[in-house]
């Protein structure tokens, strides 16, 4: 198979563009305003890399753009289609009435983030977070009885007031817990060509953060393992905002900040996908390597890009507010130089498209 990921045209001529699929193990930002084609370009990489790598992917998928990764097109080539037709691509959903649901066990998740979840703030709630701590999650898992019902049985003050927060916060009513049944990091660890985990149906902001932050807190607690994969955060502003309003929110930025720092030495590599980058932690993206830029109009953006990533001439990042649909600037280590890439075409299916104005 090849190094070079074949992603399109360069600019102004039928000359071939392509990535080096070697230097993904490096992080890697990719941005573009709302219709500048930004999601369905990183489809198209996504599908190269399905096509001519064996990297595990993992893609945080908050709008449903991604759920038909598995999915060829008709008019897809014959061979690269009897490819993609083999690869293993699992979808988790969000949204009830599927056969795969995108599930969350409690008692498996980090106690840090159990207690996030029940916004317990290790210094404005100390007692009471140092108490979720201590509970011992052997008494959390028989479905029969639930758990605010047993935290109320021990006669625990402490524990009827964290009872009182699981019922005031909703957890109860999520319909998202797997108890039994095989949960998201189960899947992700079977490590599949790709798995999508689609964020986009869940009642609340919580619910998806939750979700998410179960996957990254199980991909940190094997890093050891050192399995290369390729994580992907669609619309990452949903996930790593520069502050957190609430524990869940500042945990799971934790986490990603986290990754971004040291997870490139074991295999965990980040390719963060925003249209808005100043809504981005910045130290999550002063950790990236690569760079995708598609049109941004953004004066104060593009500023900040480029003073993050020198090695995108300041000249092609002043282009950006008049690139075309499709269009983008590719620079850093996956690009052997600076390169304006007409993106090719999708294999498989968008999952999300806009919303048509119906004509009389």
């Amino acid at each position: 198979m090849p190094a070079e990921l074949p992603i399109g045209t360069l600019l102004d001529s039928d000359v071939p563009a392509f990535l080096q699929a070697s230097r993904l193990n490096r992080h890697t930002f990719w941005c573009g305003q709302s219709g500048s084609g930004k999601t369905y370009a990183l489809g198209v990489l996504l599908e190269q890399l399905l096509l001519h790598t064996r990297l595990p992917l993992v893609v945080f998928d908050p709008n449903s753009d991604f759920v038909s990764l598995g999915t060829v097109r008709d008019d897809a080539p014959a061979a690269e289609a009897d490819l993609l037709r083999d690869r293993d691509v699992r979808v988790l959903h969000s949204a009830p009435g599927h056969a795969q649901r995108l599930l969350v066990r409690f008692v498996d998740m980090d106690v840090r983030s159990r207690a996030a979840m029940l916004q317990l703030d290790p210094i404005r709630d100390a007692e009471d977070y140092n108490l979720m701590l201590r509970i011992d999650t052997q008494y959390l898992i028989d479905e029969d009885q639930p758990v605010v019902e047993w935290l109320r049985s021990t006669g625990d003050p402490g524990y009827a007031r964290i009872a009182t927060r699981i019922e005031n916060l909703g957890l109860p009513e999520w319909d998202m817990w797997a108890w039994d049944r095989r949960d998201v990091t189960d899947i992700v660890g079977d490590r599949a060509d790709a798995t999508v985990v689609d964020l986009g149906h869940f009642a609340t902001p919580a619910q998806m953060q939750t979700a998410a932050l179960a996957v990254l807190d199980e991909l940190w607690a094997r890093r050891h393992e050192r399995v290369g994969r390729l994580i992907v955060i669609d619309e990452a502003h949903n996930l790593c905002g520069p502050e957190g309003s609430t524990p869940l929110q500042r945990m799971l930025t934790e986490r990603i900040v986290q990754i971004a720092a040291e997870g490139r030495k074991y295999g965990l590599w980040l390719l963060l996908s925003t249209q808005r980058p100043s809504k981005v932690h910045p130290n999550v993206i002063s950790q990236c390597d690569n760079l995708a830029l598609m049109r941004m109009s953004s004066e104060r953006d593009l500023a900040e890009l480029g003073e993050v990533f020198g090695f995108a001439p300041r000249e092609i990042l002043e282009r950006s507010p008049r690139f075309a649909q499709g269009q983008a600037l590719f620079a850093g280590g996956f690009a052997a130089e600076p390169q304006l890439v007409q993106m090719g075409s999708r294999l498989t299916h968008e999952g999300g498209s806009d919303v048509p104005i119906t004509m009389r």
